[in-house]
């Protein structure tokens, strides 16, 4: 039953016939873990707005065919996971700054043009992978995943997860989020993906076994509780020294395996030595380029919205970063370059001054408060707008 309305079953009978206030009311419900659902499949924020509301145009259409044999819940992933697959048959997307032959990537930054930089230490990151504003995934009416589910919640929604998911084809990347993320059972995988209990076992175990090489085991326990006095310390102590260029200090704050990724490029760099030659050529441009940060949540870890300034001018907008942290230190950072992520988190795409919501808001107060939330969804029996 909804939370104030008619019972599923009334609600179901009359979306059969036709009624498109009853079956907005009867999607309503699942429409936020649908979306952070497809969030997990296709890495973009982006995306899996669209695969949604590819979704419930699917749905409506075929609602009046709905017999029954699996939950509706477990009929509305099957139309989801469908629409994410096809997406990614749709659009193969070819790694940009790569050679048409294959060879591999581009060099980056051009030969000639500023101060080399050191090798990465992979080039397959994924290019279209997008940070996720805490407020879409706290929407959830129910985060509990099921009682086969092998990652928490909250890491099953974290940006190293999101990206790791990324490396597996599309139909293990389904299947492992069906059974390991939200704890389907297996049965009812299969029967979300129309396959065999045996094509779902299989393509399991390989997904595991390649997600295992690449996000390390229990790296969210080590977090420090989000809000805590443990945490805020070290985004105190991050702040203030990225905001000065003080590269010495922000290398200090790493780990010894620390990883760097800056989507939409491939690379991937690791170790505070890569680090500082990247933070003082790329990021802060020889000191020539000041930053200022207001701080928000992405995919359960702490984030920022930057501004930069080059040679005392304004700030202008320059993206975000996310932190993965364990303990007292850093162990991942996240740069996304441009200006387009901002007004999804609450925060000004351009205009004067850096902080959320309008002039003499405090720089401390995240961008997930001023209120800007994700679009709102359309369900298919509305009028266009």
């Amino acid at each position: 039953m909804t939370e104030s309305g008619p019972p599923e079953p009334e609600l179901l009978a009359r979306a059969q016939a036709g009624d498109g206030e009853a079956f907005g009311q009867l999607t309503s419900l699942y429409q936020r873990e649908l979306q952070v659902h497809c969030y997990r499949i296709l890495g973009s924020v982006a995306d899996a707005e669209d695969a949604l509301q590819e979704t419930l145009v699917a749905a409506w259409r075929g609602i009046g065919g709905f017999e029954g044999r699996s939950s509706l819940r477990a009929w509305l992933y099957r139309i989801a996971t469908n629409q994410c697959l096809n997406a990614r048959r749709g659009t193969r997307r070819a790694p940009a700054g790569r050679q048409p032959d294959g060879a591999g990537p581009a060099p980056f930054p051009p030969a000639g043009h500023g101060p080399a930089l050191p090798a990465p230490a992979s080039d397959d990151e994924p290019l279209w992978l997008e940070p996720c504003p805490d407020d879409l995934l706290g929407e959830i009416p129910d985060s509990s995943p099921g009682p086969e589910a092998r990652y928490e919640a909250r890491e099953s929604v974290s940006l190293a997860f999101i990206a790791a998911l990324q490396h597996l084809p599309p139909r293990q990347r389904a299947t492992l989020v069906l059974r390991d993320a939200l704890g389907f059972r297996a049965a009812e995988a299969a029967g979300i993906l129309g396959c065999s209990l045996d094509a779902v076992n299989g393509s399991l175990k390989r997904a595991r076994a390649t997600l295992a090489q690449r996000l390390p085991a229990g790296a969210l326990s080590q977090a420090p509780v989000p809000g805590s006095a443990a945490e805020r310390d070290v985004l105190a102590r991050f702040t203030d020294a990225f905001e000065r260029a003080d590269v010495t200090a922000l290398v200090a704050m790493l780990t010894s395996d620390a990883w760097l990724t800056m989507p939409p490029l491939p690379f991937s760099y690791r170790g505070p030595e890569a680090a500082a030659r990247l933070l003082s050529a790329l990021v802060f441009r020889g000191g020539t380029r000041r930053f200022t940060l207001a701080p928000t949540r992405a995919n359960g870890q702490p984030a920022f919205a930057c501004y930069a300034s080059d040679a005392g001018g304004p700030p202008v907008p320059a993206g975000m970063i996310v932190l993965a942290l364990s303990g007292g230190q850093i162990t991942g950072v996240a740069r996304f370059p441009g200006s387009g992520l901002l007004p999804r988190f609450g925060f000004r795409e351009a205009g004067d001054g850096p902080f959320p919501g309008g002039p003499g808001l405090s720089r401390d107060e995240p961008g997930r408060a001023a209120g800007r939330r994700p679009p709102s969804l359309r369900h298919p029996g509305d009028p266009a707008g």
